[in-house]
């Protein structure tokens, strides 16, 4: 994917956080957003997921977004009768904002500078950091009373590990967008065993100490 600018429509979801190498599985029900998808299809068929920094119910009309988001390309399609669709988002490389763009369109546009994460391979996690964030997942998955394939997670390579927890788990937004803005593997590994352990401690799941093996 080129460095320069992209135009991309814009899903300002709150929560609904895209990750590199992740996917997204989204219901799309409101006209302007299906006039996007079909506008999306037609086009190269890629959507820039962002967070809004307020719920469009708050009054706020358009509202402010965050810098940081993640280009998401149209991976499952299933139009269904109505009108509305069901979508599947790969995750292919964070984006950053530049500016928005009047187009006319019912929904919002603008360009932005992609990353480099589809072609820039991170560094492997040292063992014990990746040991403890399988810890730290299964003993949050207990404590939710999760049922979790843990051989498929352990097959799981490093980022796709941590970005898919990242992107499953019920963080709040604010803990899901540092997330994504972390550039580096290992400490955007490192914020998300804390984030698990502080969610784990909410659900009454004992101390802050990963049990290591």
């Amino acid at each position: 994917m080129s460095d320069g600018p992209l135009r991309l429509p814009l899903f300002p979801i709150g929560g609904a956080v895209l990750f590199p190498r992740s996917h997204l599985p989204l219901h799309i029900f409101e006209p302007r957003y299906r006039q996007m998808i079909e506008d999306a299809v037609a086009g190269g068929g890629l959507i820039g997921m962002i967070q809004p920094k307020a719920a469009p119910d708050d009054g706020l009309g358009q509202p402010e977004l965050y810098r940081v988001g993640c280009i998401g390309e149209i991976v499952g399609l299933e139009e269904l009768g109505d009108g509305r669709f069901n979508i599947v988002l790969q995750g292919t490389t964070r984006f950053t904002l530049i500016a928005e763009a009047d187009t006319g369109t019912p929904y919002r546009q603008a360009d932005v500078v992609p990353g480099g994460d589809a072609e820039d391979e991170p560094e492997a996690l040292a063992s014990v950091l990746r040991a403890a964030v399988e810890q730290e997942a299964r003993l949050l998955g207990d404590a939710m009373g999760l049922t979790v394939d843990w051989a498929a997670v352990e097959r799981l390579d490093d980022e796709m590990l941590v970005n898919a927890i990242a992107q499953v788990a019920p963080f709040d937004t604010g803990a899901k967008q540092a997330l994504l803005e972390e550039d580096r593997l290992d400490r955007r590994a490192e914020l998300l065993i804390q984030l698990m352990q502080f969610l784990r401690l909410a659900q009454g799941g004992g101390d802050m100490t990963p049990r290591m093996q």
